[in-house]
């Protein structure tokens, strides 16, 4: 263990990200869960910096974030949690046994899916002013919201588990920053907490609030 910790501090990893993403925010809050020392670089997506030919030789969809582990490239947010994960090694955030996998890679792909199209896709209307049809991604987010609950009903983490896994860190970022995309998570008791028990974790880091809340009308 002191070898490993001794890499990572004479190498830190360096990711690419932007604060407003929340693809990227679950790469960063994963880095800091783990307590791997890491880098922070900015993209400027409003200059365009993504699509420049340095950022495409990174990743080629000029998409956030990017992982640089030592000249090692891994793009894609999920993708950097399966790498990050495997590692460091057998934990309870990857588990080893098939089944427990199995459901990871379930709620992994709920998240790149159903969550980008529903509360991700909601949240880029209202911050970034894409043009989705406003009613009918965030009909999309409480068909999956509603799926989510249900699990978390009678689970402390999503995939089953005891203790958190990748797949909890892929569903906050946006899950917890539904509200911005005019999305209420008030009606969802169990996602309430456990939003509340994600953000108790040791070296959870916040996905910046830039919009008004729903209930109070105020900025968070």
């Amino acid at each position: 263990m002191y070898l490993f910790n001794r890499f990572f501090r004479e190498f830190p990893m360096k990711l690419y990200y932007h604060p407003l993403s929340g693809h990227a925010h679950r790469a960063h809050l994963f880095l800091s869960l783990v307590g791997l020392p890491h880098e922070l670089t900015l993209v400027d997506l409003a200059a365009g910096e993504q699509r420049t030919p340095e950022f495409l030789r990174l990743n080629a969809f000029g998409e956030i974030p990017v992982l640089d582990d030592d000249g090692t490239i891994i793009a894609d947010s999920n993708a950097i949690l399966v790498y990050v994960a495997r590692k460091m090694g057998p934990s309870h955030w990857l588990p080893e046994d098939l089944v427990t996998e199995a459901e990871i890679q379930r709620w992994l792909s709920v998240a790149a899916g159903k969550i980008t199209y529903g509360c991700c896709a909601a949240r880029l209307v209202t911050v970034f002013g894409a043009p989705f049809n406003p009613e009918e991604v965030i009909q999309r987010a409480h068909d999956t919201l509603k799926v989510i609950e249900q699990t978390l009903l009678g689970r402390t983490w999503i995939a089953g588990t005891q203790e958190p896994t990748i797949a909890d860190v892929a569903l906050y970022s946006y899950v917890a920053r539904a509200p911005e995309g005019n999305v209420d998570l008030s009606e969802y008791k169990a996602i309430s907490r456990w939003l509340q028990r994600t953000e108790s974790l040791e070296g959870f880091v916040p996905f910046a609030n830039i919009v008004a809340d729903l209930k109070t009308g105020e900025a968070q």
